[in-house]
């Protein structure tokens, strides 16, 4: 039996820049465990798998495999797929605005598309669980020696590594430079050793980048749990890293944008865009967006 998939490229306006992705518009007849081998083949950051939903409040469910696991939830995917199924015709829109919700496995994600500036298919989505924090399980020398880093790369204070998520938990460490940023390199031996059996096992390095014009973060992700050993554009830890950011003023009320920048080192660059809303030092709400493109299609036989 034949099934069909599309290939996008996510947090990217142009081919074999972002993050890759595979989706099944029609997962219904593939039942778990194949899922997981073709996600193991087609060896993507992730792939996804639509089926019907389960939920009232939701339009569709969605099912996503990395090559390594099944995931609860993951931004690219749910970017990536929001964007085919509006381009494809199968979300209602009027005058290019539309909205669905996907059922995924931390609950209902609220999803919204329509065109920003020249791009006539933006997609924001809103996790399911706003950022929590826990504290780093690992010593800041035990980081460093992970990321062929010294300990002095590592930021401190309002900077230094903590576990954030959203629905996906991310060890998040501020790096004091760019330089840093471009210089880590990951020892699995010593994240095996360190971080695997850790609430956050998943790795995300980043920048801000003070000099900019507008709020930017330079980020790296490293998450060898899930069978990736770097991944050029990270949605969950976009929302997760949210956190991190909204901490750095807690006295500010309102909404920030922030920019982030993953993927160039890989010769993969995506962007990723987050919407920070604040109320009273806190958390309200936080929107992850971008775009994607579609970059082929093909069939998966099973028989």
């Amino acid at each position: 039996m034949e099934h069909p998939y599309y290939l996008l490229d996510v947090f990217t306006s142009r081919a074999f820049g972002g993050n890759q992705l595979a989706v099944f518009t029609d997962g219904t007849a593939i039942d778990g465990v194949e899922m997981a081998a073709i996600a193991r083949e087609l060896n993507l950051s992730e792939t996804v798998f639509v089926l019907p939903p389960q939920d009232p409040r939701a339009s569709h469910r969605l099912r996503i495999f990395t090559p390594g696991m099944e995931l609860p939830f993951a931004g690219h995917p749910t970017i990536g797929t929001g964007y085919l199924l509006a381009d494809l015709g199968l979300i209602a829109r009027t005058n290019g605005v539309g909205t669905c919700v996907f059922e995924e496995g931390v609950g209902p994600v609220p999803v919204s598309i329509g065109p920003r500036g020249t791009t006539p298919i933006f997609v924001q989505m809103s996790p399911a669980r706003l950022p929590e924090r826990r504290d780093a399980e690992v010593s800041r020398a035990d980081l460093a020696t992970m990321l062929n880093l010294a300990p002095a790369d590592l930021g401190a204070g309002a900077d230094a590594p903590a576990a954030w998520s959203a629905g996906l938990a991310f060890l998040v460490v501020p790096l004091t430079s760019r330089e840093a940023l471009l210089r880590a390199r990951i020892d699995t031996s010593v994240w095996k050793r360190i971080a695997a059996e850790t609430w956050a096992p998943h790795i995300y390095l980043c920048h801000r980048d003070e000099a900019a014009a507008s709020p930017l973060l330079h980020a790296r992700m490293f998450a060898p749990a899930m069978g990736i050993v770097e991944d050029p554009a990270t949605g969950a830890a976009a929302c997760a890293v949210a956190g991190y950011l909204a901490s750095l003023d807690s006295a500010v009320s309102g909404t920030i944008t922030w920019k982030i920048e993953q993927g160039a080192e890989m010769g993969r660059p995506s962007e990723l865009w987050v919407d920070i809303d604040t109320r009273a030092g806190a958390i309200a709400a936080v929107r992850l967006g971008g775009t994607a493109v579609r970059v082929g299609r093909g069939f998966f036989t099973l028989k």
